[in-house]
């Protein structure tokens, strides 16, 4: 049992958790604002406005250095692990999606011209809301950032 309240007294844990439990909210109310539909899936699927891979990598990075220092070498590893997974989100993770997109396309124009080449239902489409925008990533970026410095100011300093 000491593991499991080690692990929920860790400081950079809760902050990883609740910068990503933030910026799904954000992303979900964004979604719901924008497509005047509330879809539960947003609150845990990938893509869209603001990356909360982002938000999370950001808010641990930024935890570790105000509780360790920016000169420590697990805020080093922290710094390089958040440029590799944001730089990640706004190349391969979004070519993803766009390739995704237009093969949806092909499929449901396929579907519609009556010829069946393809067992794919309509449900079994491909995830378009995989990768993100530079903007959508640096939006991410500052609410984990944001997110780690109040958690910290008004809980663990």
């Amino acid at each position: 049992m000491s593991v499991i309240n080690d692990l929920l007294q860790n400081e950079i844990i809760i902050t990883g958790a609740t910068c990503w439990l933030t910026a799904q909210v954000i992303k979900t109310i964004i979604y719901l604002i924008v497509n005047k539909q509330f879809r539960l899936e947003r609150m845990i699927g990938d893509g869209g406005m603001p990356s909360c891979h982002s938000a999370t990598v950001s808010g641990l990075a930024t935890s570790i250095a105000l509780t360790e220092g920016v000169s420590s070498k697990l805020f080093a590893l922290s710094l390089f692990f958040a440029i590799i997974v944001m730089h990640d989100a706004m190349g391969v993770r979004q070519e993803t999606g766009k390739q995704a997109r237009v093969i949806n396309d092909i499929v449901e124009e396929i579907r519609e011209s009556g010829m069946t080449i393809m067992s794919m239902s309509p449900e079994d489409r491909l995830k378009e809301f995989v990768g993100h925008t530079g903007f959508q990533v640096c939006v991410g970026s500052v609410i984990g950032i944001l997110t780690a410095v109040i958690e910290y100011m008004v809980f663990f300093s």
